[in-house]
């Protein structure tokens, strides 16, 4: 997987997750309406796909992408990937390997595809605070860490919220320095130049 480029979003995937329910529900919507105008039927085509759906949304990609996380932790166990690091953020995953100099990435909209490739490939990694607003009003409501993989910007979250927090609070110096560790563990993994192989 050395030459492979890094892909977060699988269309396919995203769309079908998305539309496939809908689609569903459109086709017994007009079954019920055209077949079964009333009676129990008629409420099983109406409302069971609709619940059917909301639940999918809810639970069926975290389930898919939690399986696929731990398919991928077992692979990197079995192949000897020195697994120095592990951060789940909300929506990617990222494994590094300091002692090889190898890092194994895995994202919520394309959990079927995982990518196992040298820390050499990343060109650039950083810290965004997420600071906006000034005076009293200055804080952050997310604090994430951030690597290019050949012009792929891949952003992990180590703390977000839907409202905003001081940047001296207890959360987002907390997230600065979840942040601050995977950017120097990352920079040790690129820093080496011996590659001891790429695990598959």
């Amino acid at each position: 997987m050395e030459n492979i480029k890094v892909k977060k979003i699988n269309v396919v995937y995203l769309l079908s997750y998305i539309l496939a329910p809908m689609l569903i529900c459109a086709i017994c919507f007009g079954i019920g309406i055209k077949f079964f105008p009333k009676g129990t039927m008629a409420v099983v085509l109406f409302m069971g796909p609709s619940i059917l759906s909301f639940i999918w949304w809810t639970f069926g990609g975290r389930i898919i992408y939690k399986q696929n996380q731990k398919k991928l932790e077992k692979q990197l166990n079995e192949n000897g990937f020195e697994r120095n690091h592990t951060f789940y953020g909300n929506g990617s995953m990222i494994v590094v390997d300091v002692v090889h100099g190898n890092i194994a990435l895995l994202f919520f909209w394309n959990p079927f595809e995982n990518f196992i490739l040298p820390a050499s490939r990343i060109t650039k990694t950083w810290v965004d605070d997420g600071k906006f607003g000034a005076g009293i009003m200055e804080g952050s409501s997310r604090v994430s860490f951030l690597l290019t993989i050949d012009d792929v910007k891949i952003r992990i979250n180590t703390f977000t919220s839907n409202q905003r927090f001081r940047m001296d609070s207890d959360y987002i110096l907390t997230g600065i320095s979840k942040a601050d560790m995977m950017v120097n563990v990352l920079e040790e993994a690129r820093s080496k130049e011996k590659q001891n192989g790429i695990f598959t």
